[in-house]
């Protein structure tokens, strides 16, 4: 016989009846074996259960010689034993484990749970001391004791526990729950001694506002008022620079609301004379409101800019990016104006039209802004620290990943060695280095410590200039013009073989700023 082929297929329609994918999922599954299943054990008797016991015990205990650090097998077994109500094998089990690792929090914080559920208050206090003794730093150990005392009804229970509590000095919100636990029961008294306390351990400044708030809602106005004063001389005794100006604009707004706007003017005031620019900002803007609501005109005029320039004004407002109408309206402000506060109000207008995009050509005239101010602060203003807080805004702002400007680091270097804060100046010029190691930076910073007769200082620097960049020529030759100067010519003359030795050198690369 021949070969008849493959067979053919005589009808090619679609079946009548249509089966899906979901159909014979669903069909297998219904169709599947079943699993093996551990056969039900009854006990019938007192030595059956005897039995049963001793075998899952021997279980338990040969699991746990075989890894006795596996701490969820030793809960695990705890918790077997609770189910056969044998409590005293149970907390055996316990200690074995915390005897192992005494400083497992969930093993404390399981065993202390066990005790709860089957209303053994007594042990599980015990367990929390012994478990806050030991592990006095763990918050969640606190929050749970002092959650069960005052579940219990047992305030001076929970009072005491905050108050070994706070011996601690924990974080400000165990402080506002044991105040929040005395404002429950309405001993504002209490809370009140708590705040001193809490301010003395955390003395920011939204702890005291907190106070002061807690006062507003529950005390007198003499109390807010004696609240923020002592918050103010307090922060002002460790150092002007806790004051910030949040605690100020709190204090002025709450004046407001008590209809004292003399006394508000005078805080605002005073918050803006003694903080920098950079952080009063935002006490700026509410005094600026303030003055619209409830100044006069003069008032205003004061605040915003007292001899204005309308054509100026016109100007930036119609394009506040064009920097050479800035630099023209700062040359007259500077000229005309006496008063230090409405030209630097000027230079913080000015810089804060930061160019829409990160491409340095946009920022080349920018940056010329922020050099001016500092010149200004430290030349005529004679506020160092301002021009010191210009520099720092300044190089904070600049986007370093994607460009930056030498020019500004050395001006901050050099200003800070004009203020004899030569280490200051090497730090800001390290971190230049150490953010944005481009070839003018090295320059800079050699040329500085040549300046400075550092010629060990300039020796680690080119050779960490010349590690960044290898093929750059002339960083090789002012190395060894360095090493001839100082009259060690086979330095020199080892650097440039050095150089040459370097294959691919180019003599005709271009220097990146």
């Amino acid at each position: 016989m021949g070969d008849r082929g493959p067979p053919r297929v005589k009808n090619k329609a679609a079946a009548p009846l249509q089966i899906t994918a979901e159909q014979i999922l669903k069909e297998a599954y219904e169709q599947r074996e079943p699993s093996l299943q551990v056969p039900k054990q009854r006990i019938a008797d007192l030595e059956e259960l005897h039995e049963f016991q001793g075998r899952k015990r021997k279980e338990y205990e040969d699991a746990l010689r075989r890894n006795r650090l596996n701490i969820n097998q030793w809960i695990r077994y705890a918790q077997w034993e609770l189910e056969q109500k044998e409590f005293a094998r149970a907390r055996s089990i316990f200690e074995r484990a915390l005897e192992i690792e005494p400083t497992n929090v969930p093993l404390w914080l399981r065993y202390i749970e066990s005790e709860l559920k089957h209303r053994n208050i007594n042990h599980a206090r015990n367990l929390f001391d012994r478990a806050v003794t030991l592990l006095p730093r763990v918050d969640k150990l606190w929050y749970k004791y002092v959650s069960m005392e005052e579940t219990l009804t047992n305030v001076p229970g929970t009072r005491q526990v905050f108050e070994r509590w706070m011996e601690w000095e924990p974080e400000p919100q165990a402080w506002l729950s044991y105040i929040n636990l005395e404002k429950r029961y309405g001993e504002y008294e209490r809370a009140r001694a708590i705040f001193e306390k809490f301010t003395i351990v955390h003395p920011q400044s939204e702890n005291w506002i907190k106070w002061a708030r807690f006062e507003d809602d529950n005390g007198s106005p003499d109390n807010v008022r004696e609240v923020y004063s002592t918050a103010v001389e307090s922060l002002r005794t460790a150092g002007d620079e806790f004051v910030d100006e949040k605690l100020l604009g709190s204090w002025a707004k709450w004046e407001t609301r008590q209809k004292n706007f003399d006394k508000a003017r005078e805080l605002y005031k005073h918050g803006l004379d003694t903080l920098s620019r950079a952080k009063s900002t935002w006490l700026y803007n509410e005094y600026s409101a303030f003055e619209k609501r409830y100044g006069e005109r003069e008032g205003i005029e004061d605040v915003v800019f007292k001899k204005r320039r309308v054509q100026y004004e016109e100007e930036v407002r119609e394009n506040p990016r064009n920097y050479d109408t800035w630099f023209a309206y700062l040359s007259m402000a500077e000229e005309s104006s006496r008063n230090i506060d409405e030209v630097r109000d000027l230079y913080e207008r000015a810089i804060a039209n930061v160019p829409p995009t990160q491409e340095k050509q946009h920022w080349r005239r920018y940056i010329y802004l922020w050099i001016r101010y500092a010149i200004y602060e430290e030349l005529v203003t004679k506020d160092f620290g301002q021009a010191r807080d210009v520099y720092k805004a300044c190089v904070k702002l600049i986007p370093h990943k994607q460009f930056t400007f030498a020019k500004i680091w050395y001006m901050y270097a050099c200003f800070e060695i004009r203020r004899n804060n030569l280490n200051v100046a090497r730090k800001q010029l390290g971190m230049a280095i150490g953010m944005c190691p481009k070839p003018k930076l090295f320059k800079c910073y050699i040329e500085l410590e040549m300046k400075l007769r550092e010629f060990d200082r300039c020796r680690t620097l080119f050779e960490k200039y010349l590690e960044k960049y290898p093929r750059t020529p002339q960083a090789w030759l002012d190395y060894a013009e360095l090493e001839q100067m100082l009259g060690d010519e086979d330095r020199a003359r080892a650097i440039l073989e050095l150089a040459m030795s370097i294959p691919g050198l180019d003599f005709g690369m271009n220097e990146e700023e």
